[in-house]
């Protein structure tokens, strides 16, 4: 698919900012199975988002 993203698809603080983001969700997956983690997800799906729109752009 021409929408796959690949790791050179992201900036360098884009990439930073969803290590970040993947850290936390272990730190909260990590306090139990109950734990809310959603918030997190859709931060970096936004993240995601801005690369395939500029991944898009001619």
């Amino acid at each position: 698919m021409a929408d796959d993203l690949s790791l050179g698809d992201f900036t360098i603080g884009e990439k930073a900012r969803i290590a970040g983001l993947v850290a936390r969700m272990a730190k909260r997956g990590a306090a139990g199975e109950g734990v809310d983690i959603s918030d997190l997800q859709r931060r970096v799906e936004r993240i995601e988002d801005q690369a395939r729109r500029r991944k898009q752009k001619p």
